[in-house]
């Protein structure tokens, strides 16, 4: 029995070349290739998938929520993340989500079809440049309320219905603000955000 494979990647260009590249192997069969993230889980479904190739940025749903998804629909389904970007953040949301691999769009061949098996067979497949990525963010400088606040900001919250949230002072929330800031070696509260986002602390 042949792996079924769904391939979701918005990049038409991209997206055939997968197809083209996994339909090479005698043990991977296509079974959809889709463009959006919204489609994924319906179509996993109904194609009874052995294992989704995501790619993160897609339209619909990114990636990531699509994979959260399929893993409380078709649990059976393995998942495969497909990235541009060595971003620890996506890779602990990733695993956290439970899935089986990731791997960098500009992968060879050989080690995209490697990840392919070695996740549909229940494997865990990690690029090693994205592996020394995540291990070199290290620990979070923040304190848990910190990072709280800043989660808090990065969600589209001011200071002042973040104060009311965590029942806190305003001045108390601008202060752990700007030792957010002053720990991240950041030049303003917009830019802690993307660090903590890219490092996945927050």
């Amino acid at each position: 029995m042949p792996i079924r494979v769904l391939v979701a990647e918005d990049m038409r260009l991209l997206r055939e070349t997968l197809v083209a590249t996994l339909e090479l192997e005698d043990d991977l069969e296509i079974v959809a290739a889709l463009d959006r993230g919204d489609t994924i889980v319906d179509t996993a479904v109904t194609t009874r998938a052995d294992l989704a190739i995501l790619d993160v940025d897609l339209p619909g749903t990114d990636g990531l929520t699509a994979a959260a998804l399929l893993r409380e629909r078709l649990p059976a389904c393995r998942i495969l993340i497909l990235t541009g970007l060595a971003n620890p953040g996506l890779l602990k949301r990733a695993t956290e989500i439970g899935v089986g691999g990731f791997v960098l769009k500009d992968s060879p061949r050989h080690e995209l079809v490697r990840a392919v098996r070695t996740v549909a067979a229940g494997g865990a497949a990690l690029d090693p440049a994205l592996a020394f990525t995540a291990l070199r963010a290290g620990d979070s400088p923040l304190t848990a309320r910190e990072t709280e606040v800043l989660r808090h900001l990065a969600a589209g919250l001011d200071p002042k219905q973040i104060a009311a949230t965590m029942h806190l002072s305003y001045g108390t929330v601008r202060n752990y603000l700007a030792t957010a800031v002053t720990k991240l070696q950041a030049r303003n509260r917009i830019d802690a955000i993307r660090a903590a986002q890219t490092a996945g602390w927050i």
